[in-house]
């Protein structure tokens, strides 16, 4: 199914979350000189604008990060995340919001590198087109990325970050999702991955993560954020969530503080809450 376009959602309080969660793993990556690999299953098209075209249309970004990007009082690592996306912004206006690929390209050091996937074809035009100047630092593979991760893992320095976030608009993602963890557990079980999931009222979605903690998994962390109460009639995404596996050791300290302020501000009613759990070895 190749209807889904990110660009509808950019910014909304679900990138927040994934792209908080994202650059404390990028950075904390990289306080080792050893080299890593960023590897991105679904790229998306790498930047997207909030002044014209789909992101216009429920302008999600407004109960997203348009509610950070004035702030002066940001806890520590949403400060970390907001500046990333100022870097896309230089003018002081929130005109540009990076997708997960654009932000890992900021924050990745020379000697590491992408390897991003994208199957929808006019996102992987826009992607080739947003890092054309940016070649060196890895490959785009117009691909489905959970096929093709199996031929990148192990990666050459056995360190690296995938992450797992498709549109799950075929109800069989979720299952697509804990396959691919399974074989790249196989292929780089140190690996560290991150695995984005919407919350919804389907029971697929409500199953997810149990399915996630039996994987053959040591370390684990799961964070999920919802910003309202589920609607009555059963439709649209409530919250969001994030799965690491192999999370740095400081990342729930890091989420323990920064989750209650981020869920009183992002809160849509009195129904906004969020959960935080780990497993460690």
């Amino acid at each position: 199914m190749l209807s889904y376009r990110h660009a509808f959602h950019a910014g909304n309080h679900a990138d927040v979350l994934k792209h908080l969660v994202q650059v404390q793993l990028l950075s904390y990556l990289n306080q080792k000189d050893k080299p890593y690999w960023y590897i991105d299953t679904h790229a998306g098209a790498g930047v997207y604008s909030l002044l014209d075209g789909y992101a216009t249309k429920n302008a999600e970004f407004r109960t997203g990060i348009g509610r950070l990007w004035a702030r002066t009082d940001l806890p520590a690592a949403v400060a970390e995340y907001v500046a990333a996306v100022k870097t896309l912004n230089p003018q002081g206006k929130l005109a540009l919001y990076p997708g997960s690929p654009w932000l890992a390209l900021q924050l990745i050091r020379s000697q590491d590198r992408l390897r991003l996937f994208e199957l929808h074809p006019t996102d992987a035009d826009l992607l080739q087109r947003n890092f054309a100047e940016h070649a060196k630092r890895g490959q785009i593979l117009v691909a489905d990325g959970f096929e093709g991760i199996k031929a990148l893992l192990p990666t050459p320095s056995r360190r690296a970050l995938t992450l797992i976030d498709p549109p799950y608009e075929d109800k069989r993602d979720y299952q697509h999702v804990v396959h691919c963890l399974q074989e790249s557990l196989k292929r780089q079980a140190n690996g560290v991955y991150a695995i984005w999931y919407p919350k919804l009222q389907l029971a697929a979605s409500q199953q997810f993560v149990d399915k996630l903690k039996r994987l053959p998994i040591d370390s684990w962390l799961h964070v999920s954020l919802d910003v309202h109460r589920p609607r009555a009639d059963g439709f649209g995404m409530h919250g969001s969530g994030m799965f690491i596996i192999n999370p740095p050791w400081t990342l729930h300290q890091t989420l323990q503080t920064v989750m209650p302020w981020l869920t009183h501000e992002l809160a849509q009613d009195d129904g906004a809450q969020y959960a935080l759990e780990q497993q460690t070895k």
